[in-house]
């Protein structure tokens, strides 16, 4: 019996028999912003309209608050949150939203800011046998799939005390074998003892250093505080970390972290930043990554900058450099920018959307959605645009040139977390509890 004619039969007697087959186009979601840490998802269809109940395949309360996002690898999500001063991790069985299990990580819960977020703000990552967690208040942890505790460690021993102001909120990148990290913070003082941050190589299965290296910079007073997270950027054989806080973003080699790029001009006055310097600028959103380019976003007042990374991206790179491809005085001062066919989408702290072409940073268009305070990052997803307002309104917008609103959602929730898919669902982290969505 060949293998064509074995998989009909098998796929006939799953039909019989009312089995759903796992869709071909089905990936997981296993770490910030996703499969290609860019914040797109392959997948189609994903539900555009839901309310409470509707669409609702589950609703899993949570212990308490937390703007980590979930990930999900197989019939297994996990999510941080916090559950009084403890701070824990939580298994979800993705086909009912019921708890498989619950451990408790580190304790010292602390509001970073009032209502805006927690200690359960960076997000975990998995490999689909290991969860590594990252709490603000330094405790790093890496459990199996069964809640085992492998190793934990206090960032704050080994690298020095993190002091900033509204707690260490970057989340660790999975890439391979290992954990890199940006621990980008100081006292808000001046002076040459205050002026660096380190970023870290750990062996994920271990926790072991593989290396760390020193990143000073001229940062003074809050601009030493970067809530930002690093990514890995990987196309056409190019490969480095992305660092994104103290006034610059910089490109570190993987293998030794060594500084291989940077881009300092983003705290004016300069050509791409014509604002005074700013003592209180400082990095909440991450730099995108990908089709060829880095986006760099700011803060505040700060601009939108493109580097090309196939261009002569090496070195001290400026507003004159030939790899600054654009920069615009917008910018989204806490979610994360998305690259979609040509296009990248800003998503703005009340609510605007911004699109302008990837190639020259001309605008698309410019339009407000929902008037509320928005902290997520945008998702990608079936031709679609997903993001969600602090009061629970989740608005899809069509991806593309033409602005359109296709649904707006209200689940009464407040929300900090993006929301995601995997494998067929759409999932939503509010304050309150986990919704797994389904058309």
């Amino acid at each position: 019996m060949n293998h064509t004619f074995r998989s009909r039969l098998l796929l006939a007697a799953c039909c019989a028999l009312g089995f759903h087959a796992a869709p071909a186009w089905g990936e997981n979601w296993p770490q910030w912003r996703g499969p290609r840490t860019d914040g797109r998802s392959l997948e189609s269809p994903v539900a555009t309209t839901w309310s409470k109940t509707d669409n609702v395949r589950w609703r899993a309360e949570m212990p308490g608050q937390g703007g980590a996002t979930p990930i999900v690898w197989g019939d297994r999500l996990f999510v941080t949150s916090a559950d009084g001063d403890d701070l824990v991790l939580i298994s979800l069985n993705t086909s009912d939203g019921k708890e498989l299990w619950r451990r408790k990580v580190t304790s010292g819960n602390q509001d970073a800011r009032a209502g805006e977020g927690n200690s359960a703000s960076p997000s975990p990552s998995t490999d689909g046998q290991h969860v590594w967690v990252f709490f603000s208040t330094g405790v790093l942890a890496c459990f199996d799939f069964d809640g085992k505790e492998i190793w934990k460690t206090d960032l704050n021993e080994r690298f020095g005390k993190i002091d900033i102001q509204f707690g260490m909120a970057s989340t660790p990148i999975l890439d391979g074998d290992h954990l890199y990290l940006q621990l980008i913070h100081g006292p808000m003082t001046r002076g040459d003892d205050a002026r660096t941050g380190k970023v870290v190589k750990l062996d994920k299965l271990t926790g072991a250093t593989v290396w760390e290296v020193d990143r000073p910079t001229d940062a003074d007073f809050e601009c030493k505080h970067s809530y930002a997270s690093p990514f890995v950027y990987s196309a056409a054989g190019q490969r480095f970390l992305v660092v994104h806080g103290a006034d610059c973003t910089t490109g570190h080699s993987l293998e030794s972290g060594q500084e291989l790029w940077r881009f300092a001009e983003l705290n004016g006055p300069s050509k791409v930043n014509t604002q005074p310097h700013d003592p209180t600028f400082r990095f909440v959103s991450s730099p995108a990554v990908g089709d060829g380019f880095v986006i760099i976003p700011t803060a505040k007042g700060g601009p939108t900058v493109a580097i090309d990374v196939n261009a002569s991206l090496a070195g001290l790179v400026t507003g004159e450099s030939e790899a600054t491809r654009w920069f615009i005085a917008q910018t989204p001062d806490v979610s994360i920018p998305v690259i979609h066919d040509g296009l990248v989408y800003l998503l703005h702290k009340d609510g605007k959307l911004q699109c302008v072409e990837l190639a020259t940073g001309k605008e698309v268009y410019f339009e407000r959605t929902h008037s509320s305070q928005h902290r997520v990052s945008p998702l990608v997803a079936d031709g679609k645009i997903y993001f969600c307002g602090k009061d629970g309104v989740c608005t899809v917008v069509k991806a593309g040139r033409q602005f359109e609103i296709l649904a707006s959602n209200d689940l009464g929730e407040s929300i900090t977390a993006s929301p995601i898919v995997a494998n067929g669902t759409l999932y939503i982290r509010s304050y309150d509890a986990v919704y797994a969505i389904r058309p």
